[in-house]
């Protein structure tokens, strides 16, 4: 086994600074500097929260520029910081301290790993924010069950890097689990950065609803959406949209609401159907709805420019894509991305919202592809 040196760490540290000078480049920190002053000032305006809407994409967008400043920042730190004590650590001789760099290195590489990433972000919708659909595929109650699991990976996924989300519909199976469920994502690039999760998803376990204990194969499917802004031209004509009202039901059909506040669209000319029941009234579950159809009709055109680009026939009514993961629990414990071989020994982690490693690497497997084809 090769024995590391102090001059193996500070070429190291040489080669971290040269990757985080080219991630500041293309981030363009001067800019971001200039976007938080420029928020912060409209944040600051008196009148700003007489429009909701206006006043919470200011704040996100704030939030999100201001946290892009502070990793990048704190990483030039941490990075200036350790090749200092490194100098100081060889000066006196002292192992200790040149061990800690050592240590101090597996961490600012994955660290500086992470904020390449970001900067592979660069189609049309990637910095918008995200519409989550999860959909229960073949395998009975357990795929609703494998539906419900997903929609708290995600969840927590967000709630780890402090994502606000909004669950707009959760449409409950009879025995377990969830039929479907459809969430947004409201934090900047959600869409670039979870878009790689779209796909179908494969569980295979033990099925706790077995009394047999067999084992059981179950699927669900994620789609991913950008959400619609101001510039899009999705335009929706009264007539082209028939809304249903309902009840709300919860889990085993128990009413949640004694007024029918449910609202069903479905888009005459797509066929495509939404569902929202999560709020308490009427009104803001039709806006919701509406939300989402945008960003599913805005989805649809986005699929079908592709297409049209590399002159491919796709279908784009509802198709889930190519199976692209595993979740395998018995008779070993795996998760492994089908695309990009990225995989791991503990499901339980990745369950719990630890999908980080899969995201990137289907960052970076998207743009290497992009580049293939090009």
């Amino acid at each position: 086994m090769a024995v590391v040196t102090p001059a193996d760490y500070a070429e190291e540290l040489k080669s971290l600074d040269a990757v985080l000078r080219n991630i500041e480049n293309v981030l363009d920190l001067d800019r971001l500097h200039k976007d938080k002053a420029d928020l912060e000032e409209q944040a600051s305006a008196p009148d700003l929260w007489n429009d909701q809407a206006r006043a919470q994409e200011v704040n996100t967008r704030l939030a999100y520029v201001a946290g892009e400043i502070s990793r990048l920042e704190k990483l030039r730190t941490r990075l200036d910081d350790a090749g200092l004590l490194l100098e100081m650590a060889q000066d006196a001789g002292d192992d200790d301290s040149i061990a800690e760099v050592g240590a101090e290195l597996v961490g600012l590489r994955k660290s500086v790993e992470e904020m390449e990433v970001r900067t592979l972000l660069s189609g049309e919708y990637d910095s918008r924010e995200a519409v989550v659909a999860i959909r229960a595929g073949a395998g009975g109650v357990d795929a609703a069950d494998f539906a419900e699991m997903l929609l708290r990976m995600y969840l927590r996924w967000a709630e780890r890097h402090g994502y606000p989300t909004e669950v707009y519909d959760t449409s409950y199976a009879e025995e377990a689990g969830l039929k479907s469920a459809t969430f947004a994502v409201k934090a900047p690039y959600a869409f670039g950065t979870l878009s790689v999760e779209s796909g179908t998803h494969r569980l295979v376990r033990i099925s706790p609803f077995d009394n047999q204990g067999r084992r059981q194969t179950s699927f669900a499917g994620v789609e991913v959406m950008p959400v619609v802004a101001q510039t899009d031209h999705i335009d929706i004509p009264e007539n082209e949209v028939r809304v249903d009202v309902y009840r709300s039901s919860g889990p085993g059909g128990q009413s949640v609401n004694t007024t029918d506040s449910a609202v069903r669209l479905t888009h005459i000319p797509t066929g495509i159907v939404v569902t929202c029941q999560n709020e308490k009234s009427q009104l803001q579950n039709k806006a919701s709805a509406m939300r989402v159809l945008q960003a599913r009709l805005l989805e649809r055109k986005r699929q079908e420019e592709q297409a049209k680009m590399e002159g491919l026939k796709q279908d784009t009514t509802g198709s889930w894509g190519d199976q692209m993961r595993s979740y395998v629990l018995h008779p070993y414990q795996m998760v492994k991305d089908l695309r990009t071989e990225q995989e791991t020994g503990n499901p339980s982690a990745v369950f719990d919202g630890e999908i980080d490693s899969f995201i990137e690497a289907g960052i970076k497997w998207r743009k290497q592809t992009e580049l293939g084809d090009a």
